[in-house]
């Protein structure tokens, strides 16, 4: 049977073009192993998963600027003050690597600081942390809120002013300051830099006002006297250096 006896024009007739009706496409070019298509590909297929394009779950980057960060270890707790990258230039370029600034504290009195550097940022907070469990200096604190009297702290350009505070005053401080206080458990205090703006400045200059805190035990056995007659005389608003009178 022909096509003219079958009703319709040949195949090779003029106007006789048959396209696919709307909405049904052709085979994709990309299934399943295909090269480019989009749909689920094998190995070396499209953008699905297991494609060789792609695009599966993302690396989680480490945020090199975050703020302090603070994680309990025990008794101690250890706050991230700063992370720099670092480069020491080589014949061949240059080699990367990452610096670490933390405080530790108890929050009872003992306050550290530390650096390290590493290639790996866990590693160089790992070096940071274990250096300033090293270095804990202890800190008299007033009634365990605050500080007993005002002090001045210097290291290189960097200057700082600690003031003790009435209780509710909160702990104005900020930057790294404010970190060492924190892990230091002072909760009422006023601090202001007055130099660099340097966190490893900042936080040395810290300590070195922390170091100057005496308590009126402290200053008592160094006078040879009671802490009762100290502190009586500086409520009677006395001066601290008149010997009492023996009678």
């Amino acid at each position: 049977m022909t096509d003219e006896t079958a009703g319709g024009p040949p195949a090779d007739a003029p106007g006789s073009d048959q396209r696919p009706a709307r909405g049904s496409r052709g085979p994709r070019r990309g299934g399943p192993g295909g090269g480019a298509g989009r749909g689920p590909g094998g190995p070396g297929g499209g953008r699905g998963p297991g494609g060789g394009q792609g695009r599966g779950p993302r690396r989680d980057d480490r945020n090199r600027n975050a703020g302090p960060e603070e994680r309990a270890e025990g008794e101690l707790v250890d706050k991230l003050v700063a992370i720099n990258r670092v480069a020491k230039v080589v014949k061949g370029g240059k080699n990367f690597a990452f610096a670490a600034l933390v405080v530790v504290g108890d929050k009872k009195g003992r306050v550290g600081f530390g650096h390290g550097k590493a290639r790996e940022v866990p590693e160089a907070i790992r070096k940071a942390t274990e250096e300033a469990k090293k270095s804990l200096v202890r800190v008299p604190l007033r009634e365990g809120r605050t500080l007993h009297h005002d002090g001045n702290g210097r290291w290189g350009a960097g200057k700082v002013m600690l003031r003790a505070a009435p209780a509710g005053t909160g702990l104005i401080a900020g930057g790294p300051m404010r970190a060492v206080l924190e892990v230091l458990g002072v909760s009422d205090v006023v601090a202001k830099s007055k130099g660099s703006s340097n966190p490893y400045n900042m936080v040395r200059a810290t300590i070195d006002a922390l170091k100057e805190q005496s308590s009126p035990r402290q200053v008592a056995n160094r006078r040879g006297l009671k802490v009762a007659d100290l502190v009586g005389r500086r409520k009677d608003g006395a001066s601290l250096g008149e010997v009492p009178a023996e009678g």
